[in-house]
């Protein structure tokens, strides 16, 4: 094998290569499997292109196994699929070449060689192939030299780049994800190429290219692929909103910063403590709304007051956009969008007991998320502020600590609830009840009374008097 690959590995590609001679096809192990054993990234799956059937190569491998695995095949596309007990698969397609229609990235297709399929590949680092074929067996097939490029470092297309991309416009994304993913630069022509294929994308449907952002997002440094989506106009046209970000305006002599830098120097620092993806996306949207609520003030300079709820009332609609689910994920992120001035803020004022108890409450069991975004939106240019506000910010970590383990705020509902409040006034569901429960819970958050029932059932009483309202 010109690749290093596990005992495991082996021994499924020496089955596969079994098969293939049993049926009288030649099979090349191709594509992101080969890249990834030469780069030294982890593999969990595995294309096969065979000059021949690949459904009927599937089935002739899945006998070869016990228990025998399910083939699921695609008779339309000629691919099949096996998925092995430790998570590992194999993809089987026949070798193919493509022409494609220009307003649609669905190709032609029909049956090839080898050399039609390798050409017909995304990237020079895509097309390698290693032969299964008993004359040439692990020979690696790089007819681009995409083992040069990985050596460089370097993403380019192996045919034409402006046809590349023409063709499948989806693959303007997958430059850039790779990019981000590997950490490696797009050669010049080609990303010259995908700047003048750029409006192409509109032909993709949204899910395949949001499939790709989330992908940037999720890789080691996502500032990586964000930057590049920006400079070749690819962000204007899939993200609006985000490039709007761009820019530092002055006004004699006051600025601000440029939000989309700060914004990615922030989905990086998130990027180094966890990989949960909606936390990234927290990260991106945090400053949304700036651009739409940014001020001069004469004597003052910027502002950008209230960005934090506006920009919660814009997720749920970019979220439909970009078709992210509308779900938990989404209210974790317009939550984390909502609240991320809080604990910063905490930072510039003696911190009361009351807003602790507040935030805690707002909060619930999402603090430790929060507190995540609120560190990783930390940045500076001066490092000496960076480390103040970082000192300051743990003073608030620990009281947050303090506080919950004295009153056990997170996720605390109030000793008086509304049926209690209607019960005793009989009252149907109405304006007073909200107003004499919110009251009830504002004075325990605030300290006015101690968390307890006979306490707040006496504020309650108090507070209904005020209503005109008596107990029954």
């Amino acid at each position: 094998m010109d690749i290093n690959c596990t005992d495991r590995e082996l021994f499924l590609l020496k089955k596969i290569a079994a098969a293939a001679k049993e049926l009288g096809v030649e099979a090349y192990l191709i594509g992101g499997f080969v890249r990834d054993k030469i780069i030294g990234r982890p593999t969990k799956d595995a294309d096969i292109v065979c000059l021949g059937d690949g459904i009927d190569l599937a089935h002739e491998v899945a006998k070869r196994f016990n228990p025998k695995p399910t083939v699921a095949f695609f008779k339309t596309f000629g691919t099949a699929q096996i998925k092995l007990d430790d998570s590992f698969e194999i993809e089987f397609v026949g070798a193919r070449k493509e022409s494609y229609d220009f307003s649609s990235r669905n190709p032609i297709v029909a049956p090839g060689t080898l050399e039609d399929d390798q050409n017909r590949r995304d990237f020079t680092i895509n097309a390698l192939a290693i032969s299964l074929n008993a004359d040439n067996y692990g020979t690696l097939i790089d007819p681009f030299d995409g083992l040069k490029d990985i050596e460089r470092r370097v993403i380019q297309t192996p045919l034409s780049p402006l046809q590349t991309f023409s063709d499948d416009p989806l693959r303007m994304m997958r430059a850039i994800r790779f990019a981000s993913q590997l950490n490696f630069t797009i050669d010049p022509i080609t990303f010259q190429a995908i700047k003048d294929n750029a409006e192409r994308i509109k032909i993709i449907s949204q899910e395949r290219i949001t499939d790709e952002l989330n992908k940037i997002l999720l890789s080691p440094k996502p500032s990586i692929g964000l930057d590049l989506l920006s400079k070749s106009s690819l962000m204007q046209l899939i993200f609006p909103q985000m490039m709007a970000l761009h820019g530092a305006e002055y006004v004699d002599g006051m600025g601000h910063k440029d939000n989309f830098y700060h914004t990615l120097q922030v989905v990086d620092n998130i990027s180094e403590h966890t990989n949960d993806l909606w936390l990234r996306w927290a990260a991106v949207l945090h400053d949304i709304a700036k651009p739409v609520t940014k001020k001069f003030e004469p004597g003052h300079g910027f502002t950008f007051h209230g960005h934090e709820a506006v920009g919660a009332r814009m997720v749920p609609k970019i979220f439909a956009k970009l078709k992210l689910p509308l779900n938990e994920k989404m209210r974790l992120v317009q939550k984390l969008v909502e609240l991320h001035l809080r604990p910063i803020s905490l930072t510039k004022e003696n911190i009361t007991d009351s807003a602790i108890r507040r935030l805690l409450f707002d909060a619930g069991e999402d603090i430790e998320s929060l507190m995540m975004l609120c560190n990783a939106d930390i940045t500076s240019k001066n490092k000496q502020k960076v480390i103040r506000y970082l000192q300051n910010f743990e003073l608030v970590k620990k009281r947050l600590a303090e506080v919950e383990e004295k009153d056990h705020i997170r996720n605390w509902q109030p000793p008086i609830t509304g049926e209690i409040i209607m019960e005793t006034f009989n009252l149907s569901p109405s304006k007073p009840v909200g107003i004499i429960k919110d009251a009830i819970r504002n004075a325990i958050l605030d300290g006015v009374i101690p968390n307890s029932y006979e306490e707040a059932f006496q504020f309650m009483l108090k507070q209904a008097a005020e209503l005109n309202l008596k107990p029954i």
